[in-house]
């Protein structure tokens, strides 16, 4: 029979609980954001939306000092193993606050969501939900910590992409996502039990330590793990678990969209790189990322796939949200080479190429809003001749897209260098993906540069005023994205070692 815990073993968790919450308190503070936009939206009935904008706004600032302060804490495992405080998990916290604060200035100006009278509250709390579970995806440590944080961030994410309810385009997208989200998690899910039937552990140090020392199948890991891989895959957006990516892009409002494409997408990145250099074994004895290897092999399909497949069916895209949801399978491609290495410079080179493409996705998805608040469109034959009209828009669409082909002297270059540098370093085994990242690019080229070249080299068909304004706050952050892309493309360095402090202790643990 199952005996209840003893008085001194109620006691031993309690104090456990007390010591971890100290460790815990960013996640504590977001929780308490959450439960603060809920209250005002139910408490305030005046001019509620501007509210809470600016309440989510300096509140998700406000929670960048609790992170900073944990850079005294690192190397803290909480809460009995299942979550970790370390560079790597810093890093990601950032990463996905500020994101979440260019979400919400992006929101701020979009016309398609502050139109909206009702549900504004319900919009808010989500998105800082969303903060909620990524930051936990990126400190979990335990396959049910885990399990829990990615469904955070999936249930949020499938509301906000039905957000705009009246729209049947955002209907039907919410409903895809929801419904392969399901599919995948579920796969997830049966890949994390047969690890636990082959292991009998949930934390993934302790399972690699089992797998190591008592053996194990390989036709049954390799089950496991390609089940586990599913539901990140579908995460990060990676071919072939990239169905709902174009229709949920094309049908969420375009704020959302940005979010899901970047911060999104680097919290599977982020759980990829935990779960699979931690917990599935490794090395000269074992066979799995190593060279000639099934693992290595797989990756490197996954990647090839995504690189290409995104970037020829962009080719075709007429509209700018699809023509990015096909951009951002491709950008998913060369962030899995970084991984591919499977050292401390691909680790690096991978987190620097995020924080890349953070500023130039997030940069042009803001030009996508402001334009769409002109033109009512989000079309690329509509762009012609905004360049004029829209100076600073055409130009810093201009920045962002040559950022995202790669090309100098833009941050997407340095991102790109670095990743094909790792592979380079790595032997004459990974020149082939390299190769195929250059090519890919340059299959890129066209399609981004599309854009600018109706903005600025074709007419419009309908007469246009000869000024478009688009308001203060989207030409400052627009301005500001545009500047840091360049700015970045140059002076480098302190992105690099930020990205470096955050592989350090973790290069030190699985490298």
């Amino acid at each position: 029979m199952y005996e209840l815990p003893s008085g001194a073993e109620i006691q031993a968790i309690i104090t456990t609980l007390k010591t971890s919450a100290v460790y815990y308190l960013p996640e504590i503070y977001l929780s308490a954001l959450f439960l603060v936009l809920i209250l005002s939206d139910l408490v305030f009935r005046q001019k509620k939306n501007q509210l809470l904008s600016i309440v989510s706004l300096f509140g998700l600032t406000g929670s960048l000092w609790f992170i900073w302060k944990q850079h005294s804490m690192t190397g803290q495992e909480i809460f009995f193993g299942m979550y970790v405080i370390d560079e790597f998990a810093i890093f990601f916290k950032y990463f996905f606050v500020v994101s979440a604060i260019l979400t919400v200035l992006m929101s701020m100006t979009s016309d398609e969501l502050n139109k909206r009278t009702s549900g504004v509250g319900e919009y808010y709390v989500l998105v800082v939900g969303m903060v909620i579970g990524m930051v936990m995806m990126a400190s979990s440590t335990d396959l049910l910590m885990m399990l829990v944080s990615m469904e955070l961030v999936s249930l949020a994410a499938y509301v906000l992409t039905g957000y705009l309810k009246r729209e049947r385009r955002s209907t039907e997208a919410s409903l895809k996502y929801l419904v392969y989200g399901a599919v995948s998690s579920g796969l997830m899910i049966y890949g994390f039990s047969i690890l636990y039937g082959l292991t009998g552990e949930t934390n993934i140090s302790e399972i690699s330590s089992v797998l190591l020392s008592r053996g194990y199948d390989p036709v049954t890991l390799m089950i496991a793990s390609i089940m586990i891989l599913a539901g990140i895959g579908y995460k990060v957006g990676a071919v072939p678990f990239h169905f709902w990516s174009p229709d949920v892009y094309e049908g969420a409002p375009i704020p959302v969209t940005a979010l899901l494409s970047v911060a999104s997408k680097a919290a599977g990145f982020a759980l990829l790189i935990r779960f699979f250099y931690v917990a599935v074994p490794h090395g000269p004895d074992t066979g799995a990322f190593t060279p000639g290897s099934e693992w290595l092999l797989l990756l490197m399909i996954l990647s090839v796939t995504s690189m290409i497949y995104g970037n020829v069916v962009a080719l075709w895209q007429t509209n700018v949200k699809r023509l990015l949801a096909y951009s951002s399978i491709a950008h998913a491609g060369y962030i899995l080479l970084g991984i591919i290495v499977m050292d401390e410079l691909g680790t690096q080179a991978t987190l620097f190429y995020l924080i890349s493409y953070l500023m130039m996705n997030f940069g042009a998805f803001l030009v996508a809003v402001t334009i769409a608040n002109k033109t009512g469109s989000e079309n690329i034959e509509d762009y012609r001749g905004l360049g004029r009209r829209m100076p600073l828009a055409g130009a810093a669409m201009t920045v962002f897209l040559i950022s995202l082909v790669g090309l100098p002297p833009t941050v997407g270059f340095i991102g790109k260098l670095m990743i094909f540098s790792a592979l380079l370093a790595k032997g004459s085994v990974f020149v082939w993906l390299a190769l195929v990242g250059v090519l890919t690019s340059v299959i890129s080229l066209y399609y981004y540069m599309l854009i600018p070249l109706n903005m600025y080299l074709r007419e419009s068909k309908q007469p246009l005023p000869d000024t478009i304004r688009s308001g203060m706050l989207p030409q400052l952050v627009t301005a500001g994205l545009m500047l840091l892309t360049l700015y970045f493309g140059i002076f480098f360095t302190p992105l690099s070692d930020f990205a470096r402090y955050a592989v350090t202790l973790f290069g030190n643990q699985l490298y």
